[in-house]
């Protein structure tokens, strides 16, 4: 059975850490699924929309499909966003006396598009690229939970080794759909080494990476949608810049959107 014991001081050293095991059981995984299709159909249970996404129902299904706080719209979805047992494990890996989901984005990547003309690549980036509504500094990090099985063939997320003591560099782009032209773009500090890894996850299973740790995922070569939701997560120590609530954290004051999925008594 795998142990959280090495889970700290990997999440510390890599800038990641892949928890290759279920960790949110069946029954919920399976509900989500159910949710993430409503949610993608436009049936929404809560009757609340997601926030405006990149995706949107009745948009091409060979487009990669991102939808922005779909824990909003489905009960279900919030059941596995909120689940104790991946804040449980965000604290033991990040060492938090406190977790609060702030944004989630649902992700279904579906299988490559045989004639090309959609390209569903994540390219090379730093999340905190796309953070700087937070405070310098802020603890801030990813807990990706799988729905499907992610294979080295379902175009998993890979993460580069170390690249969070890189420091923020701001380059890359999420949207970029050539990961080899991207990695050649990014200036990384000399003597530093590109090592990927990728996050291979059983349904349940989840990673968990730094703001600052660069990631990104190629096609997926499957026949099946690769499922799952990316749950940006924070600790006691972070703050928006000028406590000002908008944009991506317009919603941290409402537990009902961002639960605290942990929180270590006194």
């Amino acid at each position: 059975m795998k142990s959280v014991s090495d889970g700290r001081e990997r999440y510390s050293e890599d800038g990641f850490y892949i928890w290759d095991q279920p960790l949110i059981p069946a029954a919920v995984v399976s509900q989500a699924i159910a949710g993430m299709d409503a949610v993608r159909t436009g049936v929404y249970d809560t009757g609340v929309p997601p926030q405006p996404s990149y995706w949107n129902p009745g948009d091409s299904p060979k487009k990669l499909c991102k939808i922005e706080m779909p824990q909003i719209a489905n009960r279900a979805v919030m059941e596995l966003v909120s689940h104790p047992a991946l804040g449980e494990l965000a604290a033991a890996v990040t060492g938090a006396k406190m977790v609060q989901v702030w944004w989630v984005q649902l992700l279904c990547k579906p299988p490559a598009d045989p004639d090309g003309a959609e390209k569903t690549d994540v390219g090379w980036h730093q999340d905190r690229q796309y953070w700087q509504i937070w405070e310098e500094g802020s603890e801030l990090f990813t807990a990706w939970v799988a729905l499907t099985n992610v294979t080295a063939e379902a175009g998993p997320m890979r993460f580069i080794r170390g690249s969070h003591r890189w420091g923020f560099l701001n380059q890359g782009d999420f949207y970029g759909q050539n990961l080899e032209t991207q990695r050649h773009g990014i200036q990384a500090p000399p003597g530093t080494v590109w090592d990927e890894v990728p996050a291979l996850l059983p349904p349940g299973g989840a990673s968990f990476h730094h703001c600052l740790t660069f990631h990104g995922s190629g096609p997926n070569h499957t026949t099946e949608f690769r499922r799952s939701f990316a749950i940006h997560m924070r600790t006691e120590n972070s703050a928006p810049v000028h406590g000002e609530r908008k944009g991506l954290t317009q919603f941290i004051d409402r537990p009902d959107y961002c639960p605290i999925t942990y929180h270590k008594s006194v």
